[in-house]
C-alpha cells in the first residue's frame, strides 16, 4: 500500500515537471530593438574598417545616423540594414587585406633563409594563420580578426629573431668581435634570454630582449665599420701603389682604370662617413688591382715567350741564310 502511494506521489511530480514551459528552463534572449541592431551593425561596420573601404558609403548612413528626424522604427530597421550591408561588403576586402599582411611577413621570414633551417617555428606561426582562415570561412569575424592579429605578430616576432642571429652571423664573418668583445657578450647573453623567453611564450619578455641585443649588435656594426673601412683602404691603397710599380695602369691599362674609378668610390664614401658603402668598394677595388697585375704578368710572359720564339726564328734564318750561302759558294767553285 505505501508503495503504490509512493508511486503514484512521484507520477504525479513528474507530470507536473513535464508540464512546466520549456521557457521557464531556457533564458529566453529578447530580440533587439532597432536602436539595439543599428548600434550592433555600426560597431561591426567600425571593427572592420568599412569607413576605410566605403567612405561615401559611409556618410551617407553617418547623416542618417545622425540625423533626429530619422528615429522612427522604421528608419531605424532600414539604417540597421545599411550598416549590415557595409560590413558584408568589407568583410571581404578586410579578409584580403589581412591575409596579404601575413603573406607579406611570411614571405619576409622565408627570404631570411632560416625559416628552412627551423621549420618548427614556422610550422608555429603558420598554424595560428590557418586557424584564422578556418575562422573566417566559419564567419567567426571577430575571432578570426584576432587570430590574424597573432598570426602576424607570431611572424613579425620570429622576422625579428631573424633579424638578431643574422647581425650578429655578420658581425662574426666581418671580424667585429674584436672590436667590442664585451657588448658582443652582453648581446649574445641577452639574446639567449630571449629565445628562453620565446620558449615559454612569453611574447612581450622575448620581443623586449631580442629588441635590446639587436640594438647592441647594431651598434657593434655601426662601430666596427669605420675601423673595418680603414683597414679595407689601406689594403686597397697597396693594391693599387703595386700596381703602379708594375705599370699595369700602362700594360692593362682599361682594367686598372676600372678598378681605379671604384676606388676613387670608396674614397668619396670614406671621405662622407658612408663607412660600409666605403669598406666594400674597397675590397672590390683591390681585387680588381689583383686582377689587373695579374693581367699584365700574363701579358708579359705571353710577350716573352713571342720574343723567344722570334729569336727562335731569327736564329733559324740566319742558319738557314749561312746554309745556302755555304751551298752557293760550294757550287761556284
Amino acid at each position: 500500500m505505501k508503495k503504490s502511494v509512493l508511486t503514484a506521489v512521484f507520477l504525479s511530480v513528474m507530470v507536473s515537471l513535464i508540464n512546466v514551459p520549456y521557457a521557464s528552463t531556457q533564458e529566453i534572449k529578447p530580440e533587439k530593438t532597432p536602436s539595439e541592431r543599428v548600434e550592433e551593425t555600426r560597431k561591426q561596420a567600425i571593427d572592420f574598417e568599412s569607413p576605410t573601404y566605403f567612405p561615401s558609403d559611409w556618410e551617407s548612413a553617418e547623416t542618417a545616423y545622425n540625423d533626429g528626424s530619422q528615429k522612427t522604427e522604421t528608419a531605424l530597421s532600414a539604417l540597421a540594414d545599411v550598416y549590415s550591408e557595409l560590413f558584408k561588403k568589407t568583410i571581404p576586402l578586410y579578409a584580403q587585406a589581412r591575409e596579404d599582411e601575413i603573406m607579406s611577413a611570411r614571405d619576409n621570414l622565408i627570404a631570411t633563409g632560416l625559416a628552412a633551417d627551423y621549420p618548427e617555428y614556422l610550422k608555429k606561426a603558420d598554424d595560428i594563420a590557418l586557424k584564422a582562415f578556418d575562422q573566417y570561412e566559419a564567419e567567426d569575424y571577430y575571432a578570426a580578426r584576432d587570430t590574424a592579429a597573432e598570426a602576424l605578430s607570431e611572424y613579425e616576432l620570429l622576422q625579428l629573431g631573424a633579424d638578431v642571429y643574422l647581425t650578429r652571423q655578420e658581425i662574426i664573418d666581418r671580424g667585429f668581435v674584436q672590436y667590442d668583445e664585451e657588448n658582443f657578450d652582453k648581446a649574445d647573453e641577452i639574446a639567449d634570454i630571449a629565445l628562453d623567453n620565446y620558449e615559454a611564450e612569453d611574447k612581450i619578455a622575448t620581443a623586449e630582449n631580442a629588441e635590446e641585443a639587436m640594438l647592441r649588435y647594431d651598434l657593434i656594426l655601426k662601430n666596427g665599420w669605420p675601423v673595418y673601412s680603414a683597414g679595407r683602404s689601406k689594403s686597397a691603397a697597396a693594391e693599387r701603389d703595386q700596381a703602379l710599380a708594375n705599370k699595369v695602369n700602362i700594360a692593362v691599362r682599361d682594367s686598372f682604370r676600372e678598378a681605379d674609378d671604384i676606388f676613387n668610390q670608396a674614397e668619396e664614401n670614406q671621405n662622407a662617413e658612408k663607412f660600409e658603402e666605403a669598406a666594400l668598394l674597397y675590397i672590390d677595388a683591390e681585387a680588381l688591382f689583383v686582377i689587373a697585375g695579374k693581367e699584365t704578368e700574363e701579358k708579359r710572359k705571353r710577350a716573352v715567350e713571342m720574343i723567344r720564339l722570334a729569336g727562335e726564328k731569327i736564329e733559324e734564318s740566319v742558319g738557314t741564310a749561312a746554309e745556302a750561302e755555304r751551298i752557293i759558294e760550294g757550287g761556284s767553285r
